[in-house]
């Protein structure tokens, strides 16, 4: 089975000579009105956000866009190895052994295929036990089962509050037992990282011989936000300013992933700069928090009244500042 393309350009709605500035604003756009804690109408809002964010995974990496934009007419070509995986779910087979698929990736097909870091093959374990060694001499036909391992989609506010979802796994037909699909609830704890893995102890491949079945673990992969960046336990926000406000100074409304809040922007404010606002990033490990960034832009109207440019002209005339003179 080939993988379905997926025109991201289309996904986000921008043209192919879209800038990087653009790709952003349209994903903070859509990722704004299909995130499953605001959006309106929650009917395939879920689903929305997770073709949103597959989309800006690609083209908001310049890799990845890169490569995605050489692919042409003939992209079913840079397609290697085992065919993708099917309906979303990742394939967490092993050694050529059967495929588990798991439902929570968060990802398709054809990025699974073609833009997932762990195309590798490293996508499963397997337990490198001696069977003998654990389970005794006389039972030699004794084998621990596979561990599965499955990336699981959390959203920052998930890893601020925690959370309880529902996710499927597809297990193929083995030792005589049909296919069959499990639904587990998984509880996500409070302070997940990227890269972590949550462990359903026993609900891997079957064990052998009265061996003990593996385990599952999905490792968590944080979704994109459309307003916020991590950066280790600290959350990276943009904080566009008119020229005047940072000059004269002004009490901006910035969002944080528990409520809106007001920070102060002291006067003479220069763009580039970092606003800190402590105890607002992600939950550490000792009942912490790390710190919210503000990180100042400075935005110029795109079109101004004749009264404006008159103020602006005004202004040109009568200040002193010299942008381009020597510090």
């Amino acid at each position: 089975m080939s993988a379905t393309f997926k025109d991201y350009y289309k996904t986000l709605g921008v043209a192919r000579t879209a800038s990087a500035d653009e790709i952003k604003q349209a994903f903070r756009k859509l990722a704004r009105q299909y995130h499953p804690d605001v959006a309106k109408t929650k009917a395939g809002a879920e689903e929305k956000f997770k073709e949103v964010n597959e989309a800006y995974e690609v083209l908001g990496d310049p890799g990845k866009k890169a490569r995605y934009d050489e692919m042409g007419p003939n992209w079913q070509e840079g397609a290697a190895g085992a065919p993708p995986p099917r309906d979303g779910f990742r394939r967490s087979g092993s050694g050529g052994g059967p495929d588990f698929e798991f439902g929570g990736t968060g990802f398709s097909d054809f990025f699974e295929s073609f833009f997932s870091d762990r195309r590798s093959g490293s996508r499963s374990s397997s337990r490198s036990r001696n069977p003998r060694a654990d389970y005794g001499e006389d039972n030699a036909f004794a084998q621990a089962g596979r561990d599965i391992e499955a990336d699981l989609l959390v959203n920052l506010e998930e890893v601020v509050r925690g959370s309880r979802r529902k996710d499927t796994l597809r297990r193929p037909e083995m030792d005589g037992q049909p296919a069959r699909s499990n639904t587990y609830q998984v509880r996500i704890p409070t302070g997940m990282r990227e890269g972590e893995r949550i462990r359903l102890a026993g609900q891997g491949g079957p064990g052998y011989g009265g061996a003990p079945a593996g385990d599952l673990y999905l490792r968590v992969r944080l979704a994109k936000h459309p307003d916020f960046t991590v950066q280790g336990d600290d959350l990276y926000c943009d904080l566009d300013l008119a020229p005047w406000e940072a000059v004269l100074g002004v009490k901006a409304t910035i969002p944080t992933l528990d409520k809106a809040t007001t920070l102060r922007v002291p006067p003479n404010t220069t763009a580039g700069t970092q606003l800190r606002v402590r105890q607002l990033g992600l939950p550490r490990g000792d009942g912490t928090r790390g710190d919210l960034y503000a990180l100042v832009r400075i935005r110029t109207p795109s079109e101004v009244s004749s009264e404006e440019r008159a103020l602006w002209e005004q202004l040109a005339r009568i200040s002193r500042f010299n942008p381009r003179g020597k510090d």
